[in-house]
């Protein structure tokens, strides 16, 4: 692929090697403005279920963009330079235009195929697989006037990338709403609360809680029937009590209700309150808080993270 700062004696690369080269540089370039620009859209300023995140992830990064640009260019650019390349097309425009048309037309194909085979919704995956191919698709047409190849585009690429991402990520930072979560009353706490696998929280006025299939922390030794493949939680039937936590376990994190189950089902569980002032939840984690999945519970049918 040319990883060298030059050529080896004796050994030459062909045209299509250094595209390649170059493309799967871009392409890894560009991922964390990828995922800079899906975060704002997806992510920014809602709730994130007190989840932490893990910092593997961040030290794994630089290892894992090159083999991710690598994978991009051979799926996605490649192909498509390919495609704008062939006859009938070579004579309809520019050739960076006809391979950004290309490169869409690749990606809106990779959006219908995660739609079959993983039930990916194609309004959502089909603008993204289609955006991803033009930014590597300029660059290849900009490099191709200068004779970077090997290492040096890499360390150009990373070198602009760093910058582009830490611009970009201030504008983000200053756009992006504050996720806030809603301040219910007790009066507003009270009610059904309702979650995945039939899940019914009731919170009666008085402090009187109903349970129906409500996840738990289990006890010491307590078996955990019915919680499927999870081992780090029980589903409890019965009655118990339910107090409001302003601040929530400890007094320092966001407004929580306590919900205590009567009997040996399970322990006390803080829902803490999440969602907005118009649709509130309540959220539990069990597990690993960095990549455990919440269990949410919501005003009038199940709830879903």
């Amino acid at each position: 692929m040319g990883w060298g700062s030059g050529e080896r004696p004796g050994r030459r690369t062909s045209p299509a090697d250094d595209e390649w080269n170059r493309a799967s540089a871009l392409c890894a370039a560009q991922l964390p403005l990828v995922w800079l620009a899906w975060w704002y859209c997806a992510v920014a300023g809602r709730d994130d279920y007190g989840r932490t995140g893990g910092f593997l992830g961040i030290v794994c990064v630089p290892l894992v963009l090159p083999v991710l640009g690598v994978l991009h260019a051979t799926v996605q650019i490649m192909p498509a330079a390919v495609l704008a390349d062939l006859g009938p097309v070579r004579r309809h425009g520019p050739r960076w235009a006809r391979r950004a048309v290309a490169s869409a037309l690749v990606g809106s194909g990779w959006a219908v195929v995660g739609r079959l085979l993983w039930d990916w919704p194609v309004t959502v995956t089909l603008p993204w697989f289609a955006a991803v191919g033009i930014l590597p698709v300029l660059g290849l047409a900009l490099l191709r006037r200068r004779e970077w190849g090997g290492r040096g585009v890499w360390l150009r690429a990373a070198g602009a990338c760093v910058v582009l991402f830490a611009a970009a990520g201030t504008g983000v930072a200053a756009l992006a709403d504050e996720y806030e979560p809603p301040k219910l009353s007790t009066g507003r706490l009270t009610g059904d609360w309702h979650g995945d696998g039939g899940a019914l929280l009731r919170l009666e006025p008085g402090g009187r809680a109903e349970l129906t299939r409500v996840p738990a922390l289990p006890g010491v030794g307590a078996s955990r029937p019915d919680a499927g493949a999870r081992s780090d939680y029980t589903r409890c039937d019965g009655t118990g009590a339910w107090t409001r936590h302003p601040g929530g376990r400890g007094g320092e994190g966001r407004d929580a209700v306590l919900v205590r189950v009567d009997g040996d089902c399970g322990l006390e569980t803080y829902w803490t309150i999440g969602g907005t002032e118009r649709d509130p939840e309540l959220f539990a984690l069990f597990g690993d808080p960095d990549v455990g999945e919440p269990l949410v519970l919501a005003r009038g049918s199940a709830g879903q993270p």
